[in-house]
């Protein structure tokens, strides 16, 4: 059966010949008239499921807090970073303004990574070093258990060090935390820095979100190291 499509910047629906595999070819895009079916992915779809997707969030929650218990236990220091931080900071002004997040990102000096990797094991995490693109050597991560992806996993951030060789700037080192509910959490001066220095697609995002429930504003620019002070002004100009 011909699959449908939009020409870019017609709104009409078309039909695509038989010989194209629909989501595929490039002039293919999603438009307000296209109705969209399993038959237009070649990914293999599970039936929607409401517990699925609940499911979905309550395992990172449960991964979090597991990992952060073991490591409280064991007498590691460590901090919560990442989009759960984010979350965290968010949380305190708006709930609703909270973003779901798939990572759990965990900051570690390096010294106490054999301690770490002796605590998580207990909580049932397995250490292993995985390829990371633009990451020389790898990256540091617990797996949920042996069989687990490394989407299923604790990803470490090594405090005092970069991330990619070509950050700007090092993580912060675990004293820049503070205690949170169940958990340390990284300040938010370190957290801001963190996502200005990644700043991918989803740090932007981050950064944005702060910026819209004012934690984070124009007066930022005078405590920011100035390597990062261009990143910041670019989304106050853009906030869209």
């Amino acid at each position: 059966m011909a699959g449908q499509g939009v020409i870019p910047g017609d709104k009409s629906v078309v039909v695509a010949p038989d010989n194209v595999t629909p989501g595929k070819a490039d002039w293919f895009h999603c438009g307000e008239d296209v109705k969209f079916s399993s038959e237009m992915t070649t990914a293999a779809l599970a039936p929607v499921s409401w517990n699925r997707m609940i499911r979905a969030v309550e395992k990172v929650r449960e991964r979090l807090l597991r990992a952060a218990a073991a490591l409280n236990e064991a007498g590691v220091p460590y901090a919560v970073a990442g989009g759960n931080a984010v979350a965290a900071w968010v949380s305190r002004v708006d709930e609703a303004a909270v973003r779901n997040t798939r990572d759990v990102d965990i900051l570690l000096r390096r010294s106490d990574l054999a301690l770490a990797e002796a605590a998580l094991a207990k909580a049932g995490f397995v250490y292993r070093r995985v390829s990371a693109l633009g990451q020389p050597g790898g990256l540091d991560v617990f797996l949920d258990g042996p069989d687990a992806s490394v989407r299923d996993a604790i990803h470490v951030v090594l405090a005092g060090e970069k991330v990619r060789p070509d950050n700007l700037l090092p993580a912060p080192d675990i004293s820049e935390s503070e205690e949170a509910d169940r958990f340390r959490l990284v300040s938010l001066p370190a957290l801001v820095r963190m996502k200005l220095t990644s700043f991918r697609d989803k740090d932007r995002t981050h950064l944005r979100d702060l910026i819209e429930l004012g934690l984070l504003d124009e007066a930022w620019l005078d405590r920011l190291p100035p390597e990062l002070c261009p990143r910041l002004r670019e989304l106050l100009e853009n906030p869209e």
